[in-house]
């Protein structure tokens, strides 16, 4: 197994475990939590995400990531710069909490956020040696530790909501998660020495940061902005559904996404250092991605009742027309997770601050307006402002790699093929559901192994790029049951040595 499928492998298996761990504790918590519980919760965490994704990125995880050759004293200036920005804006945040909470009318905005901030304090360290065991291809040590994290919040969230803590309780169990897997990287780097402050060569990391953070920042804000608008504008409930339907509606990027995204770049590096083709590279990524992407979001779409139903209970039902639009929209962003590490690779990370200058203030303008008529209007907006980012995206990526828009449907088309063939199954499946011909639980496996078998015949029929990849993966499988059968059969072989 090469370092890259290892990466992938450990990376998957952690991220299949957390996810296992997501639908558990959502289905639970949802059951201990009502939607403006869940709301207030949403809110305490779109207020502070921005800010902490733009202090996490200014230090330069990426920059660790991608700068050819790095000393120690890069490594400690991006951890000074990090942690004292962190510890700024923590104190920024807390001394705003109460003003803020006035301000909308949710008092408890201000006991949220006053727990929220201890992240700030936790966050530099872990980022910092996650950033390195990025660079140098350790995902075993970084997917064990994000899942001692999840681990720890899901305990501690559901325990504390057991215990009444009501919307403290998912907070709290953030910061315990952050803070158990700080213990274990620590334990596991035993290198102290990179948290030692720093100032050498802080400009170029400044000047890196600038453009970076921008990028983290924008998209960070405006992926939070619908729930700041929905809290001013309707009420925590209103909150509460579209950031349940926005966590429902991301089960793909769990699956998939969040599972390539810590490799993509490093990956990248690596094959163009070699002297691969950045352009190839990318259209190839771009087949994959859409093949998987969107026959799952269409297969959401089609059985998102069914699916609510069953995971988070009749209380949530009206979270299905919003999961319906939501996975509409998020159709164009197929390639969403590819555009910072391409245009980094292209030497283009200017760029990639452009692209979100031009693409995300206009769909917060729409998502602004949007929120003036209710929740589902907003989970509409996104089919109006989600392909808006995406074309710019694809532009300034097409622009620096020499691509047509031919290049792009070219790369896609089977993929549509896929997606129109999965659809129908999952439509037949759904109206087997809706007209109560099957129950909700077993249209959903009914679905699913249909679905799948339709996927599958799908990929064969048109030839596409993903089938060497599922050929290579079931070689390895039948290799390795081969294998195992042959060690067993020679165990069970073995004559007995009995003494006489």
């Amino acid at each position: 197994m090469s370092s890259m499928q290892r990466s992938i492998f450990f990376s998957a298996v952690e991220r299949y475990a957390s996810l296992v761990l997501f639908f558990v504790s959502t289905a639970v918590l949802s059951r201990l939590l009502s939607p403006e519980e869940f709301g207030i919760y949403a809110l305490v965490t779109a207020v502070t995400s921005v800010f902490a994704a733009s202090s996490q990125e200014f230090g330069g995880a990426n920059f660790l990531i991608q700068k050819a050759s790095l000393s120690d004293d890069n490594v400690r200036t991006a951890f000074t710069i990090t942690f004292c920005l962190s510890m700024v804006i923590a104190f920024g945040l807390y001394a705003v909490g109460g003003p803020a909470g006035g301000m909308w009318g949710f008092e408890g905005l201000k006991s949220g956020i006053s727990v929220a901030v201890l992240n700030f304090a936790i966050t530099p360290f872990s980022m910092t040696i996650i950033a390195l065991l990025r660079r140098n291809m350790q995902f075993g040590t970084i997917a064990t530790s994000n899942f001692v994290c999840n681990v720890t919040v899901v305990t501690v969230s559901i325990v504390l909501a057991i215990l009444g803590y009501s919307y403290l309780a998912p907070i709290w169990g953030m910061v315990a998660g952050s803070a158990a897997q700080l213990v274990y990287l620590l334990l596991a780097r035993k290198n102290f020495r990179i948290f030692k402050p720093s100032l050498v060569g802080g400009r170029e990391i400044v000047r890196f940061g600038l453009y970076s953070s921008g990028v983290v920042l924008i998209n960070v804000f405006y992926n939070s902005a619908p729930q700041l608008f929905l809290a001013r504008m309707l009420d925590l409930a209103a909150v509460g559904l579209y950031s349940r339907a926005v966590n429902v509606t991301q089960v793909f990027d769990k699956l998939v996404t969040q599972v390539i995204s810590p490799i993509i770049m490093p990956a990248i590096y690596a094959q163009t250092s070699a002297g691969g083709d950045l352009r190839r590279i990318y259209l190839h990524a771009v087949s994959l991605l859409s093949v998987l992407h969107w026959p799952f979001l269409t297969f959401m779409a089609l059985m998102a009742k069914p699916i609510i139903l069953v995971w988070l209970g009749q209380s949530w039902l009206e979270v299905v027309p919003l999961i319906q639009l939501l996975c509409i929209g998020y159709l164009a962003l197929f390639a969403a997770c590819l555009t910072y590490p391409v245009l980094v690779a292209a030497g283009s990370v200017r760029d990639t601050l452009l692209s979100s200058l031009i693409s995300l203030p206009p769909s917060l303008l729409v998502t602004f307006v949007a929120s003036f008529f209710g929740v589902e209007v907003v989970a509409a907006s996104a089919m109006l402002a989600l392909p808006f980012q995406a074309a710019v995206a694809i532009y300034f990526i097409s622009h620096r790699l020499g691509l047509r828009i031919g290049d792009i449907l070219h790369a896609t088309w089977k993929s549509a093929v896929v997606m129109l063939s999965c659809g129908a199954a999952a439509a037949i499946c759904a109206a087997m559901v809706e007209y109560r011909l099957v129950g909700p639980a077993a249209g959903i496996a009914v679905s699913c192994v249909a679905t799948g078998a339709v996927w599958i015949a799908a990929v064969i029929a048109t030839r596409h790029s993903m089938l060497p990849e599922l050929e290579a993966s079931a070689s390895r499988v039948l290799l390795a049951m081969s294998r195992f059968i042959g060690i067993s059969r020679v165990a069970t072989a073995k004559p007995n040595r009995d003494v006489h």
